[in-house]
């Protein structure tokens, strides 16, 4: 079977470092917070481009951090998608805030920008662009908008990292942006991890603080806080796979490209876009007939993934309460898309053999 995404493939290339990594962080005898942490928020913040970065539990962890470093909260409004992991939407309502959705462009599925203004009211206190699939959001308009009307920018870059943007980083424009390290990500952990950054230098003590119990001094919380924190064992694991990144990424790059020339002019199939700094977190194409193109490449020994089946705004925790508006482009996305293998060690002929199932595949 030709996996749809494989983590273990990932730790079997450096499996001798991770190995090592692993032995020092038991054989030292600090599990939370220490040099392992300190040291990758260091590597990472560097790598990205920012001043500051603060290591937590999770993506959605990161994500509720950040907005809590904002002082967003109960009564707040935050702008975003539909189409997203539900843990995008999950963390605003973590941090008491209500989330307002927008519509995405059909070529990118990123925020549609256009329709971002018409979504502002006076509750609104901060736009979140995910940039999903490794594809950077537009956040040149973005950015310009949120300064118009006062608003902070979080980046969502669960699905980026190592992704460029006009030069830069993703993760390196807005007041602050937040990493999931699941095992399945560009850069994975063997477990959970996230990461918060930012070149503010308050908010990023702000998110230092709620990381952990609002303790700026151990047992005494100065401000409302969470318990998550990055753990030593991923931290010196993340430190390892960090190294490799670019390289993995310009795999990744070239096995895109392959399957471009590969299904080119293939009947209903659209392929991703290309813009320069995608780092294809997931190759995700899109078919009319999608969930029997689905069952056609299972048939044929081919993992394949839906990100995402259900729109946040349709799932049954948030349909009766979501006020979403028109969001056609999303729904119309969630019933087209799917993701194709995708990671660094997937081999060539692995490759051609998707490729000759999705050419045979008759709708």
């Amino acid at each position: 079977m030709i996996q749809c995404s494989n983590p273990h493939a990932q730790y079997a290339a450096h499996k001798a470092e991770i190995d090592e990594a692993v032995l020092g962080v038991m054989a030292r005898g600090r599990y939370i917070l220490g040099p392992e942490v300190e040291a990758f928020e260091k590597e990472f913040a560097a790598y990205i481009g920012v001043k500051h970065a603060i290591g937590v539990g999770s993506g959605t962890d990161a994500l509720n951090v950040a907005l809590r470093a904002c002082k967003i909260g109960p009564g707040d409004e935050v702008i975003t998608v539909s189409h997203t992991a539900v843990a995008t939407v999950s963390a605003i309502e973590m941090a008491g805030a209500a989330p307002v959705l927008v519509d995405i462009d059909p070529a990118r599925y990123t925020i549609d920008t256009a329709r971002i203004e018409a979504a502002i009211t006076p509750r609104t206190k901060a736009i979140i662009p995910v940039h999903i699939y490794g594809q950077p959001a537009d956040l040149t308009p973005i950015l310009a908008i949120a300064k118009k009307h006062g608003l902070k920018v979080i980046e969502d870059c669960a699905q980026c990292a190592g992704a460029m943007y006009k030069g830069r980083r993703a993760g390196s424009y807005g007041d602050i942006s937040c990493f999931s390290f699941y095992p399945t990500k560009n850069l994975g952990a063997i477990g959970d991890g996230g990461m918060v950054l930012s070149n503010n230098d308050e908010l990023a003590a702000r998110a230092g603080l709620v990381r952990q119990y609002g303790w700026a001094r151990r047992y005494i919380s100065d401000i409302p806080g969470v318990n998550t924190r990055l753990d030593e064992m991923q931290a010196a694991i993340l430190r390892v796979k960090l190294r490799y990144l670019d390289a993995d990424n310009a795999v990744r790059s070239k096995l895109a490209a392959a399957y471009g020339a590969g299904l080119a002019g293939a009947p209903g199939l659209t392929l991703p876009v290309t813009d320069e700094g995608h780092v294809y977190h997931l190759y995700v194409a899109r078919h009319p007939n999608r969930d029997r193109l689905a069952e056609h490449l299972k048939s044929k020994g081919i993992g394949s993934m839906i990100h995402y089946p259900v729109p946040v705004h349709l799932q049954p925790a948030y349909s009766k309460r979501l006020a979403s508006g028109k969001l056609g482009e999303t729904e119309r996305a969630a019933r087209e898309v799917i993701s194709l293998p995708m990671y660094p060690e997937l081999s060539e002929s692995e490759l051609k053999q998707v490729v000759s199932a999705l050419l045979e595949f008759k709708p």
